[in-house]
């Protein structure tokens, strides 16, 4: 029974991701990831003997206590790589927030100068005439 879950559950890991895939709704590098703990899970399901002898080569006693070890790496490693992203996230907004500020002075300073130009250009000369 629980390979049949293991097998459902890794099939529907990759079947939601491809679909995500399609509609655009996550990225490839992010997608990558997901179909390789997708396939993991699927082979371990399909071959659940494999787990067996890891468990037994590791020296694990109980093949649940190397499942969870590994869920709990592989999860601490989603979380350092989102960590990473929002970062460079982070670091990205506040350069595009600079620049926008900097644009948003520099088009300020140049209206106040086209206001200055115009106000010169409609002011009587010495002849009286304006424009």
């Amino acid at each position: 029974m629980i390979v049949v879950f293991s097998i459902a559950l890794a099939l529907l890991i990759l079947v939601i991701v491809v679909w995500m895939l399609l509609a655009r709704k996550l990225r490839e590098k992010y997608a990558v990831m997901w179909l390789i703990i997708g396939l993991a899970v699927l082979v371990l399901g399909v071959f659940p003997q494999l787990l067996l002898r890891l468990t037994e080569t590791l020296g694990v006693q109980v093949p649940a206590n190397l499942l969870f070890s590994l869920a709990i790496v592989l999860l601490l490693g989603v979380t350092l790589h989102l960590s990473w992203e929002l970062s460079q996230a982070e670091d990205e907004i506040r350069r595009v927030a600079e620049e926008a500020a900097i644009a948003r002075t520099e088009i300020a300073a140049l209206h106040d100068r086209v206001a200055d130009l115009e106000r010169t250009a409609h002011r009587p000369g010495p002849g009286g005439t304006g424009a």
